[in-house]
């Protein structure tokens, strides 16, 4: 029943998404077959599939919340890392640590082209190395809490601003 629920939340939510709602449903849906045919050196376990779907979910339902310097929650708002550590922990009972710098030095790096949905996604946004955290969606686009206009987005990695700044990309698993 929750699972129906965060897909009906997200679905609600995309209607009016400049990213398209069809788009993000594919990107979701898509999850599955990337996980059964993408290869890696460590085999891909379906708990972890299934967790990283959760991620996704509660990510795109928080999609509009506004930013908000130190922010952790839903009801007050986020930053980048608050955003984070706030959906991990709620989908996939993982704890990270309090900002994007700490949580860049756990997990397993990733290389751009080895990039699953749920993996993170490191910038540097306020001339620091791994100052900003989004999640990667898949098809080349993360959703992040932006520090400037408006809430909870989803963006294209591609993107000249994005794509100067991207610093690398962690795995994070059940014991990072």
């Amino acid at each position: 029943m929750r699972t129906f629920q965060l897909w009906f939340t997200v679905l609600l939510l995309l209607t009016a998404s400049p990213v398209g709602a069809k788009d993000l449903f594919d990107t979701i849906q898509s999850t599955t077959r990337q996980h059964a045919t993408h290869e890696t050196q460590n085999e891909i376990q379906p708990h972890r599939q299934s967790t990283m779907q959760e991620v996704l979910l509660n990510a795109l339902s928080l999609k509009g919340v506004r930013y908000r310097y130190g922010g952790t929650s839903p009801d007050t708002g986020f930053d980048c890392s608050g955003f984070v550590r706030y959906v991990f922990r709620e989908a996939a009972n993982i704890s990270l640590p309090h900002n994007a710098r700490a949580i860049s030095q756990i997990g397993n790096i990733i290389a751009p082209d080895q990039l699953q949905p749920g993996d993170l996604v490191f910038y540097n946004t306020m001339r620091s190395a791994f100052s900003h955290v989004g999640i990667y969606l898949g098809n080349n686009r993360f959703i992040h809490a932006p520090s400037s206009g408006g809430g909870i987005r989803v963006v294209d990695m591609n993107d000249a601003y994005w794509s100067k700044r991207f610093d690398g990309a962690r795995r994070i698993t059940d014991n990072y």
